[in-house]
């Protein structure tokens, strides 16, 4: 068969173009489900998902169940504090500070502060680790050093005794860090024992104790409190007298307070003095007699104040005390000592120009009122003469000169009144209406006493000008401490002198209230001169430069400053324990070597300066009566001194936890109080809080909830 158009066959493969219409285009049958089927197939999808959570959720408690339980049994630990971790055996490098203040004396259960605190410190030398490096350091002062070893150390720390001169605790602490900083020990420890009193933590050595830590951070530092939480202690309060050098038939008064903590009821307070003994008078002994006592009634907390007078004692040095009756947890404060001298009137010459007696009657009277002269009390024995006179006045045997509103002198009485200041007099300079012209004051010896140059007279009745101390911490200011009102604007001052800026070594002690100097000092060799710039002297009654002699104030004034000139006030006779006792010899009577007898009867050999003509003494740690012997009985030296312990270092008022944190600051540390509390702290120190209970807990806490889970989920 032929084709003449073979190609047209290929249009035959259109034949499947009616194929694929007649498929497409085929009417389907429609497929419809029953509700129910449909539901089943709906809940089937459902619970396969809610399975598959349930298992997964199955799977993650029992992978955190193993892993809990592996983590806790690698037993891991945290860093709460300082110090390094590391095994409980390794060696440290410890430090054991202890408070030996007076106050660690305070008995409870029959041990002392301080025997509690050696009983945990010798059990927490045991459990020291071996080849540990120990240092036992106190309160008191000095650097410390490593012992050789832990036998040494706690040899060291069973000798430990108060003292009543000691350093505060950060004072110690820091001590103690900067002797860690010389180990080589990887692993440090500070432990302070202590019975956690306020005054043993002084806040202004809180900064340097901070600055040593940051030089030593990992330190493990523990508090150990040994300390009573509701102490019961009747204190006596420090010894205030009203001189400590007298007049003869002056009266002495004894200031002091009672200060109960936890006690109440009826307390009673003694006064001693030491008199000789008449059994042993040949050999010097002396035997406590008692004057007085005082019965008050205490409430816990409240002060009671006591007062005692001893009148017209004789020529001499008198020692006593005051003691409280009746125990109690601290015997340390229940006795105060004192130390007073009674001498001649102070021999004083009073000068003025002509007529004396308008000029000195004030001065005159203050310092010895003529009732006080009759009775043969007056504290100021006063010579009174004419300025005309002063070149040709013998000096010798005055302790003071009191020069009132002097006239132009000549150069040559001017030196002399220099000479005596330098060699250990006082002079009192009120400088008034007379002195003109300045050119006697303004050259010369003049300017070695005067505390400036005259410039000008200054002031007006229109202005109302007063004394204005800004403190009284001046020995001439001394009698006014503690009075509450002190009527400075009742004396006003009209006139005064302007003098030029003060030389050096001069200073104001008084201005007036606009800041111009009413009185100044300088000093001059051995002795001093004082420059009031307003007279003393005024007639009242005819225009007067001030009203000062007009009031009490002036009389006080008058007179301290005069005890100061003739130097009464600068014999300082009773000390705090750790100060340096200076006593001041009289030229008249010298020995080239003293007797120096303390409270516990030692006696030590003393060499004076025989210069300054003083002794000194320095160790006077032992609160008690101090005595001086030179010579024999009859023209020899019998003078002492005494030392109490400051009343603040026997408060057992307890430090607050919010100010001991102040103290250290960013220093981590911890406190205990027990062996056990020590046991752990240090543990916790050491290797750091372990998480092992925490851990297991929660791996308990997985197990359980598995447990649960499953059963509920298998369960249904």
């Amino acid at each position: 068969m032929v084709f003449v158009n073979p190609f047209l066959l290929a249009g035959a493969g259109l034949v499947a173009l009616p194929i694929v219409l007649h498929l497409v285009m085929r009417r389907k049958p429609k497929l419809l489900e029953f509700p129910a089927l449909q539901f089943v197939q709906r809940r089937h999808d459902t619970n396969r998902r809610q399975l598959r959570l349930r298992h997964l959720l199955l799977l993650a408690l029992r992978m955190a169940l193993v892993a809990l339980v592996a983590f806790a049994l690698a037993r891991p630990s945290v860093r709460v504090s300082g110090g390094v971790l590391g095994g409980q055996k390794e060696p440290v490098a410890a430090v054991l500070v202890f408070d030996t203040s007076t106050r660690m004396e305070y008995r409870h259960e029959n041990l002392t502060r301080l025997e509690a605190a050696q009983r945990l410190g010798s059990w927490l030398l045991s459990q020291l680790p071996a080849e540990s490096e120990v240092a036992v350091l106190d309160s008191r002062l000095g650097p410390g050093a490593f012992q050789v070893d832990l036998g040494a150390a706690k040899h060291r720390m069973e000798r430990l005794e108060t003292s009543a001169n000691v350093q505060p605790l950060p004072n110690a602490v820091e001590e103690a860090l900067r002797l860690l900083g010389t180990s080589k020990l990887p692993r440090k420890e500070v432990y302070v024992f202590t019975d956690m009193a306020r005054v043993a933590w002084r806040a202004d050595a809180a900064a340097r104790l901070q600055d040593r830590f940051a030089g030593v951070p990992e330190v493990g530092l523990y508090v150990i409190d040994v300390g009573i939480a509701e102490p019961s202690n009747c204190a006596l309060g420090d010894v205030n007298l009203s001189r400590e050098v007298l007049a003869t038939r002056g009266t002495l008064k004894i200031n002091t307070e009672l200060v109960p903590t936890g006690i109440g009821g009826e307390r009673t307070v003694e006064l001693y003095l030491l008199e000789p003994d008449p059994e042993r008078k040949e050999l010097g002994e002396r035997k406590p007699v008692k004057c007085d006592q005082q019965t008050v009634s205490l409430v816990p907390g409240q002060p009671q104040q006591l007062a005692f007078e001893r009148k017209r004692l004789g020529l001499g040095t008198y020692q006593g005390y005051l003691q409280v009756l009746g125990g109690d947890g601290l015997p340390a404060d229940d006795r105060r000592y004192f130390t007073v001298e009674v001498k001649p009137p102070w021999p004083v010459l009073v000068v003025a120009p002509q007529p004396t007696d308008n000029y000195t009657l004030f001065v005159s009277q203050a310092l010895a009122p003529e009732e006080a002269r009759r009775r043969g009390e007056a504290r100021f024995d006063c010579a009174v003469i004419a300025q005309e006179v002063l070149a040709a006045q013998s000096l010798e045997g005055y302790r003071a000169i009191c020069l009132l509103d002097p006239k132009p002198m000549e150069a040559a009485v001017w030196q002399r009144l220099a000479d005596f200041v330098g060699g250990g007099g006082g002079l009192a300079v009120f400088l008034g209406r007379n002195a003109e012209p300045v050119e006697s004051f303004n050259r010369g010896p003049a300017q070695q006493l005067l505390a400036g140059a005259l410039v000008r007279k200054a002031g007006s009745t229109e202005q109302r000008l007063q004394l204005a101390p800004r403190d009284y911490e001046h020995p001439i200011l001394a009698a006014f401490r503690g009075l509450a009102m002190i009527p400075w604007s009742d004396d006003p001052v009209y006139r005064y002198w302007q003098l030029s800026d003060p030389p050096p070594g001069a200073r104001v002690v008084v201005p007036f209230n606009n800041e111009d100097a009413a009185i100044l000092e300088r000093p001059l060799g051995k002795g001093r001169a004082v420059t009031v710039t307003t007279p003393a002297s005024d007639n009242v009654n005819r225009s007067p430069w001030n009203l000062l002699p007009v009031d009490w104030p002036f009389f006080i004034l008058v007179n301290t400053m005069t005890e100061y000139l003739a130097g009464s006030t600068g014999q300082q006779l009773n000390y705090v324990a750790g100060q340096t006792a200076v006593l001041e010899l009289d030229p008249r009577q010298p020995f080239r070597t003293y007797v120096l007898t303390g409270p516990d009867g030692v006696e030590v050999r003393l060499s004076p300066d025989l210069k300054d003509q003083t002794l000194t003494a320095s160790g006077t740690d032992q609160p008690g009566n101090y005595r001086v012997q030179a010579g024999g009985s009859a023209d020899g030296v019998d003078r002492g001194f005494s030392v109490n312990l400051s009343a603040a270092q026997t408060r057992l008022e307890r430090i607050p936890q919010e100010d001991l944190s102040g103290v250290f600051g960013p220093i981590p540390y911890r406190v205990a109080q027990s062996r056990d509390q020590i046991e752990l702290s240090v543990t916790t120190g050491r290797v750091g809080r372990e998480l092992f209970s925490i851990l297991i807990l929660a791996a308990a806490a997985v197990l359980g909830l598995e447990q649960v889970v499953a059963n509920r989920f298998y369960r249904e």
